[in-house]
């Protein structure tokens, strides 16, 4: 369990709420360290965070002990580069245009206050938590100004001491949902050496984990002496409080998942999935070009622009049919299309260039099952034959009335799979990162060919764990336990 320490400028900044074992002067707090061994969250309520003042000094001096502050060094930093606030908030101008008052349309600057990302104005509440995303620091003031459009003209840190009774209240109740600590004693439970953040959807239709597979996971860990925290993408501002982040949730380059990798690995955290392997990854056509760079076994294929449609017309030329057509970012079978002759694949290529510049066109390879490989820190994990969905040619249909449709599976111990395709699988995540990867394979007549390295791979329970069992989770834990004390001992993992 984390300790939590509030570190004020002046104690009387705290006089207008309960007295708190949790709360220190900064003086104090910069001369006496506190902590230990123990795992320490600082929150950092300096009047000012100036430039080699105190409260600079206390994110400075706490980070050096190892401590997690809010706000970091970094935050304070880019807090003093304007060119910073010109963040990408979406309908701006719509959302400030209902936060005025009535009659107020002539009105050209205006401000609020955030605490921890939280707004007494709903209108904004999503802008606020942008902000605090963006800028993690306890109490911000947003200014606005409008030129033809509204934007965003300062983001400044603002004291305690500044607040009035009102906002106090609201500053109060903002700090209780964060720190879930302060004024409510913490269950009893055991000790454990590491806090793992495990991100998930409980409402995502095809998770890559089941439930019972999450619950193996929270298992494993404690076994090793690591809590494991399910947290939602609403718990970003609580990230850094964990010692590592582990992504149960499907990944994209483009929502929430890569900024959770990236701020994880941004704070030096341990990540799986990383931010580099989620690039590498979810792009088919960037993976295709590294699988091939590196001589490694992969389909026939050819990218395909939008603006040259005689490349498109003359394709089947130089592949031949049937083809596949995939979107750069499908997954679980998503954006693939089978076309078998000419008027199929310009009518498919001309709904996939609605959304996307670029498509890359495959030979078909028909095969009754698709190996899949796991693959953990370079080496083999598990092995699985994932069969085509009943009379069709993926294994996820999504044709299918209702729910998408699945072929059957069988699970294997890794001295079963022929070698060349377990060779094959641990070569292909070589050029992508050392996270955990699950690759596809095609076996054909003549040898494997490997068809795309996955990260954030299906690992189900009743599933991937059919030959290793509990064996399988707790292999995991143990990379990412292994990684977490490499951290804190300060070596490369």
């Amino acid at each position: 369990m984390s300790r939590l320490v509030i570190v004020v400028e002046k104690a009387s900044d705290w006089g207008s709420y309960y007295p708190s074992d949790n709360v220190v002067p900064a003086m104090q707090y910069l001369r006496e360290p506190v902590g230990g061994d123990e795992r320490t969250h600082v929150i950092n309520l300096c009047r000012s965070y100036k430039y080699l003042g105190i409260g600079h000094y206390v994110s400075l001096l706490g980070e050096a002990r190892g401590h997690r502050v809010i706000p970091s060094v970094r935050t304070i930093n880019d807090l003093r580069k304007r060119a910073l606030y010109n963040l990408d908030v979406e309908d701006l101008n719509q959302k400030l245009g209902h936060f005025l008052p009535a009659g107020g349309q002539d009105t050209t600057d205006l401000g609020i206050l955030v605490y921890f990302g939280v707004t007494s104005y709903p209108a904004l509440q999503d802008l606020a938590r942008h902000v605090f995303e963006t800028f993690p620091c306890p109490l911000l003031w947003i200014e606005f100004e409008r030129d033809r459009v509204w934007q965003i003209s300062a983001i400044k840190p603002v004291g305690l001491h500044t607040l009035d009774d009102v906002q106090e209240d609201a500053f109060a109740q903002a700090l209780d949902t964060f720190s879930k600590r302060l004024w409510r004693k913490p269950r009893t439970r055991k000790q454990y050496r590491y806090d793992l953040a495990m991100l998930v959807d409980p409402k995502e239709t095809m998770p890559p984990s089941n439930p019972r597979a999450l619950k193996h996971f929270v298992a494993a860990g404690r076994e090793l002496g690591i809590e494991v925290d399910p947290i939602t993408k609403h718990d970003y501002p609580r990230l850094a409080e964990y010692d590592g982040l582990f992504i149960r949730e499907t990944t994209a380059p483009d929502n929430h998942t890569y900024r959770f990798s990236h701020k994880a690995e941004r704070e030096g955290m341990v990540v799986i999935d990383d931010p580099t392997s989620i690039l590498r990854c979810t792009n088919k056509i960037y993976l295709n070009d590294l699988l091939r760079s590196r001589k490694i076994a992969v389909p026939r294929s050819e990218v395909l622009y939008r603006e040259d449609p005689k490349q498109l017309r003359d394709l089947p030329e130089r592949l031949g049919f049937p083809l596949v057509l995939k979107i750069p970012d499908g997954s679980f079978s998503r954006g693939v299309v089978k076309v078998d002759d000419e008027t199929e694949l310009l009518e498919a290529a001309q709904h996939l260039f609605q959304s996307t510049a670029l498509l890359i066109a495959q030979e078909f390879l028909y095969t009754e099952f698709d190996w899949r490989i796991g693959v953990l820190n370079h080496k083999p994990l598990y092995a699985c034959k994932y069969f085509m969905s009943r009379g069709h040619w993926q294994i996820y249909n999504h044709s299918a009335r209702g729910s998408a449709r699945t072929g059957g599976f069988e699970t294997l111990k890794l001295e079963d799979v022929p070698p060349d395709v377990v060779r094959l699988a641990v070569r292909g995540t070589a050029p992508i990162g050392a996270g955990l990867y699950g690759v596809d394979i095609k076996q054909t007549r003549d040898r494997p060919v490997l068809i795309e390295v996955n990260d954030n791979p299906s690992i189900d329970a009743g599933v991937e764990d059919g030959e290793l069992g509990e064996g399988l989770y707790r292999s995991i834990m143990a990379e990412l336990l292994r990684r977490m004390e490499a951290k804190r001992i300060g070596v490369a993992a």
